[in-house]
């Protein structure tokens, strides 16, 4: 792996003055108060909205006025506490975060202490997390708040030494003067402390003083992690909260309409209860292994579900129908390609689970949300109680990949405890999520590229999807009702579209339009959402136009991208990866370029896709071609924390894989045909490259861009463009290996397959 920082000269954020406040409070407590600095003239775009507003600017926007609800608090053991108003799921933001704070508070690393915010009503927009906003939307609140408390403590230990403050240095969490006096920042806490609220301001550490923004750091829980230690939902203790889950229908939204056997089941071993809910019928035992038992054994009759009857053909034919026109052709010569994007699951390591603990006139909620706001207000809704009796503790959670934007398992808990009255565990079976779950939706992406000579005229794509649910709104309830709203699910998912896609290329005059059908499938937004689909369609479509127009895919890419920081990411892999150079027939290289949110990438792939490879035999699985090389570029502006970085980067690299190759879910009659990961493939071990580098580009920026979804869609499409030059056949369906049903579907009644028992079977 290769990783590289570079210096840029101070500007921006780096050097302004900010507003903020010391709170009032017991010890040193600090916040931020952000306005959105004086826009320069910024130029017109020259060829996308994102140019000059993106769908980040407008999460950030938003965020600002909430700023100084988000507080540092410096306490009297010398740690430093942080209560982080957004999801961590393995994305490395409780790591990034404490980073911020270390580096303009000047203590280790190890003594900042960040945790999640429980669900708090009050920042309105500022605790949703998506869209790879994290890192831009904090970065300058955290740091003024942990500034201000730095400039509090030197001016307190200025009072406590007799000295001037220009003559105090703080390191590693102790202030010392000139003489070598010495104060540890937990013996000012409580005399740094405010007794009233105080506005004040306070300049931010120059780049050129880093001494841990932007340097390598491992993650500040991957000890925990390893260990054991590390705490999730399933992991809590909470007093009589006992296993349970759901038997849910055969279809997708299916409804129960009678139980032959409620009786039997209640009497059955450990069960301790068993009831209705709207999703299905729950059950309540004291192990989990009891769970799954009674609800493999309860008879339900089901009614139809919102998908009734439906399969691929029938929603690709949809799809069709639901295509915006194209326009006249011109009279020109022009590139075209229709692509289609099955069904997929978000895939996150963790399954769906939540805590509940309902009582007459309370509730207590404990899961990973990336939306907690949204849903406290709608289980206080569902509950019938006051927002203010509903308490939702955000906990840790084992990957997302956007699945927990919603809050379904949640809202099932809350539902089962106030019906049986007891605290519950609720988990879901991994057939639940394949089959009932959010799914990323099935999609089409037409393109057309128009050309004359040299130059390239026009560039039309029309994107139809099934309709992406976004009922989490921007996080809390009056645009999560506005989103669910007929015409409003319309509008945030065009403004969804259009301030997340842009068009790197001088192509001309150009359209990206999306047009959405269909209602009847759980939806979400899946890792980098629109993006890898639509990506991959245009690249594989820029792959054609060079080689009608008789140059190479990599140099056509550089002589049209529209700036130096693009050409300088794709240049980079290029090199690295030796484009160009001889590969054996079946075997060959493809290129792609991705930018998003302040951000660009670009990615080499190498694949085979010889006999030998492609048949490899593979219990129960398609293998199919495999990705033997990946070298990956990344400019983010400033990286943060450059080891996360290049942990986020091989994570949507292996998305990317599976998007082009394997990860697909198969839709027949109503319902999903995969039950579980053995036969949903994600990438797996023997599908991963064996050489991978991932390259951190220099800084760019004295800001940070989006990074957590960055590498899906270019990896996607390097890849799909490697597939088409090794095969001589330019790919139009993904995965690549859908066409191929490789297992025995299992039952859907009932829905829960037996556990396994052959694993030693299976061992190698």
């Amino acid at each position: 792996m290769t990783q590289s920082t570079g210096e840029a000269p101070d500007r921006g954020i780096g050097r302004r003055r900010f507003l903020g406040y010391v709170l009032a409070a017991p010890t040193l407590v600090a916040a931020a108060e952000l306005a959105p600095a004086p826009a320069a003239a910024a130029p017109l775009p020259s060829a996308a909205l994102t140019e000059l507003l993106d769908l980040n600017d407008l999460m950030t926007a938003a965020a600002l006025p909430t700023a100084n609800l988000i507080a540092v608090e410096v306490r009297q053991d010398g740690t430093v506490a942080f209560a982080l108003p957004r999801a961590e799921v393995g994305q490395g933001i409780t790591t990034s975060t404490a980073m911020l704070i270390a580096e303009e508070l000047s203590v280790p690393l190890d003594r900042v202490r960040v945790t999640l915010a429980d669900a708090r009503p009050e920042l309105v927009f500022n605790q949703l997390t998506g869209g790879s906003n994290t890192t831009i939307a904090t970065y300058g609140p955290i740091r003024v708040a942990a500034a201000i408390a730095r400039q509090r403590l030197l001016a307190t230990a200025a009072a406590e030494l007799r000295t001037d403050v220009a003559g105090l240095t703080i390191e590693n969490g102790t202030i010392r003067d000139g003489s070598g006096r010495s104060l540890d920042i937990g013996a000012l806490a409580v005399k740094a402390a405010s007794a009233r609220t105080e506005r004040v301001s306070v300049e931010l550490a120059p780049r050129s003083s880093f001494t841990v923004i932007g340097r390598p750091h491992s993650r500040v829980d991957a000890l925990d992690a390893v260990t054991g230690r590390k705490k999730f939902t399933m992991d809590l203790d909470v007093p009589d909260a006992k296993p349970t889950m759901v038997c849910r229908p055969p279809t997708i939204n299916g409804t129960v309409r009678s139980v032959a056997n409620l009786a039997e089941v209640r009497a059955m071993p450990g069960v301790t209860d068993v009831v209705t809910i709207a999703t299905g019928v729950a059950v309540r035992a004291e192990t989990f292994g009891q769970c799954v038992d009674a609800v493999r054994a309860l008879r339900v009759t089901w009614g139809p579900g919102t998908a009734q009857g439906k399969s691929d053909a029938s929603v690709l034919r949809e799809l069709a129908a639901a295509e915006l026109p194209m326009g006249l052709r011109p009279p020109t010569p022009v590139v075209e390609g229709a692509f289609t994007f099955y069904f997929r699951s978000n895939s996150a390591l963790e399954p769906n689970c939540a805590i509940a603990d309902v009582r007459a006139d309370r509730a207590e909620i404990w899961s990973s949300l990336k939306s907690p706001i949204v849903a406290q207000q709608a289980i206080a809704a569902k509950l019938r109680l006051p927002v203010s009796k509903v308490t939702v503790h955000v906990t840790e959670g084992g990957g997302s990949f956007g699945r927990k934007l919603f809050f379904d398992a949640a809202l099932e808990a809350a539902e089962v405890s106030q019906k049986i009255g007891k605290p519950v565990k609720l988990m879901w079976h991994r057939a639940d999520d394949s089959r009932q779950g959010r799914t990323h939706p099935m999609a089409t992406s037409r393109v057309r590229v128009s050309y004359l000579g040299d130059t390239v005229l026009s560039y039309k794509q029309r994107h139809t999807s099934v309709s992406t649910d976004l009922g989490h709104g921007l996080g809390e309830i009056i645009t999560a009702l506005a989103a669910r709203l007929p015409v409003g699910d319309m509008g945030f998912a065009q403004t969804f579209f259009h301030l997340s896609q842009t068009m790197s290329y001088r192509f001309g005059v150009s359209s990206q339009l999306l047009n959405e059908t269909d209602k009847d499938f759980n939806t979400g937004s899946m890792r980098n959402v629109y993006s890898p689909d639509v990506t991959c369609a245009r690249e594989l479509i820029v792959d054609q136009l060079a080689a009608r127009m008789g140059k190479d895919a990599y140099r056509f890419r550089h002589d049209f991208l529209r700036d130096d920081r693009s050409r300088a990411v794709l240049q980079k892999v290029a090199e690295a990866g030796g484009w160009g150079r001889s590969m054996a027939p079946g075997t060959a290289q493809g290129i792609a370029f991705h930018a998003e949110y302040k951000s660009v990438s670009a990615a080499l792939v190498e694949i085979d896709c010889r006999p030998a490879t492609v048949n490899r035999p593979i219990r129960d699985g398609v293998t199919g071609p495999r990705v033997t090389r990946v070298v990956f570029a990344v400019d983010v502006g400033l990286a943060v924390n450059p080891r996360g970085l290049e942990a986020q980067m091989m994570g949507g690299i292996m998305d990317g894989i599976a998007l082009a190759l394997t990860s697909s879910l198969h839709l027949r009659d109503g319902y999903f045909l995969e039950a579980s990961w053995d036969n949903y493939f994600y990438t797996r071990q023997w599908n991963t490259p064996p050489d991978l580098r991932v390259i951190v580009m220099p800084s760019t920026s004295d800001e940070p861009g989006g990074a957590g979804e960055l590498a899906v869609a270019a990896s996607m499409a390097a890849v799909a463009c490697a597939y088409g030059r090794a095969t001589g056949t330019m790919p139009t369906s993904f995965p690549i290996n859908h066409g191929t049903l490789s297992f025995t579907p299992k039952p859907t009644v009932p829905p829960i397959p037996p556990s396994p028992s052959d694993g030693l079977d299976h061992a190698r």
